[in-house]
């Protein structure tokens, strides 16, 4: 965990190397324009990164949830926006290899794991963010099919997915009410509404889900109904191990622009890394860095292990998005005024650092997690 295997290494030079050739001409024209394209995606697709952990029957790599942070960092420190892409299209493959019958597999997951299909993940609402139990779509038996209504927010991929997996009402009211059905993009019934204009992850799209009288195959029911906010949790907890490594990704990059900078740019006669105010502010950045990678990687060693995982996802989720919005802010602080600047990177670096400590729960949200852990670690309650 401390040392990356020779194939560990070898697979995070690759991720980097496909990222950089991808993705690296149009990065600030993209970002600028809110411009996401699909056939990059398919590209890294192609270059194997999309379905790390899925296994091989599936057409995925196969590996673990460690090697699935390595080569998410390396996306992000190009792109955080295609590496939200990578790890949200993943939602639906970790999905359907716990929770989908054969057929669903045999229909979905190796699109998915090869880039050819887009997925994504449905839960919030305008009305139910961090309180998911809350939600108040639903979907009502019609003979083989389901009929779906209501309005999902904040969807990543909304209206460019292929396959969604999306959360509804069956039952009552709170969290046994709820189910999980693979929706596709061009089901009849759904569309999609506003796309919001972001502060950061512009080429990452962000659009209003609606469903009215959507008609979705009963066979397109994971598992079974009112068992859904059980996968959305469970994916939610795998999903906090990759934004921690994204938010790592982000900001090694950050590191990567301010350290070099400050070893270059003289003032009174000598580099200014010499001088304490901004060594040892990227000392500090350094050591955030390495604490959240750990952090990250312990997590998801143990998911690997079959260990428990949900504290310290919760946590690696926590302190890696905090660190990352900080490192980030620091990076611009070295670079002065060029760093408020688009002519470097660091601005988007910060602008992108902040959404990661609201998406996949809330900071907030992971402390409480984290607390109720404690409770029940140190009062048995």
């Amino acid at each position: 965990m401390f040392q990356l295997t020779e194939e560990q290494q070898l697979l995070k030079e690759a991720a980097r190397e496909a990222a950089e050739s991808i993705l690296g001409p149009t990065l600030r024209e993209d970002d600028e324009r809110e411009r996401f394209r699909k056939e990059y995606f398919h590209a890294l697709g192609e270059a194997g990164v999309c379905g790390v952990p899925t296994a091989e029957a599936y057409d995925g790599l196969g590996l673990g949830y460690l090697e699935y942070a390595i080569v998410l960092e390396e996306i992000a420190r190009v792109s955080a926006s295609y590496a939200v892409t990578v790890a949200v299209n993943g939602l639906p493959q970790i999905i359907l290899a716990q929770y989908g019958n054969d057929a669903q597999r045999a229909r979905y997951l190796s699109g998915l794991a090869t880039g050819e299909i887009l997925g994504a993940f449905a839960l919030s609402e305008p009305g139910s963010g961090s309180d998911a139990g809350a939600l108040k779509t639903t979907a009502e038996r019609d003979g083989d099919h389901y009929i779906l209504n209501g309005t999902k927010f904040w969807i990543t991929h909304g209206g460019v997915a292929d396959l969604y997996v999306v959360m509804v009402r069956t039952g009552g009211p709170g969290a046994r009410g709820i189910s999980a059905f693979l929706v596709e993009g061009d089901t009849p019934g759904l569309s999609f509404g506003k796309k919001e204009e972001k502060m950061g992850l512009r080429a990452s799209p962000t659009v209003e889900l609606i469903l009215e009288d959507a008609r979705v195959p009963a066979e397109n029911l994971l598992d079974q109904e009112g068992e859904g906010f059980r996968v959305a949790l469970s994916a939610l907890d795998s999903g906090r191990i990759t934004i921690g490594a994204i938010a790592v990704g982000i900001a090694q990059a950050s590191l990567d622009v301010a350290a070099p900078y400050a070893c270059a740019r003289e003032q009174f006669g000598r580099p200014i890394v010499d001088f304490q105010g901004v060594g040892f502010m990227l000392a500090d950045m350094a050591c955030r860095i390495e604490a959240s990678r750990l952090l990250v990687h312990k997590a998801a060693w143990l998911r690997d292990h079959h260990r428990p995982y949900g504290d310290v996802a919760a946590m690696a989720k926590c302190v890696a998005t905090d660190a990352s919005l900080a490192v980030a802010a620091d990076a611009v602080q070295v670079l002065g005024g060029y760093g408020y600047t688009r002519e470097y990177p660091v601005e988007r670096y910060m602008r992108d650092a902040k959404v990661m400590q609201i998406v996949e729960g809330t900071n907030q949200v992971q402390r409480l997690v984290i607390a109720r852990h404690l409770k029940h670690a140190y009062s048995g309650v």
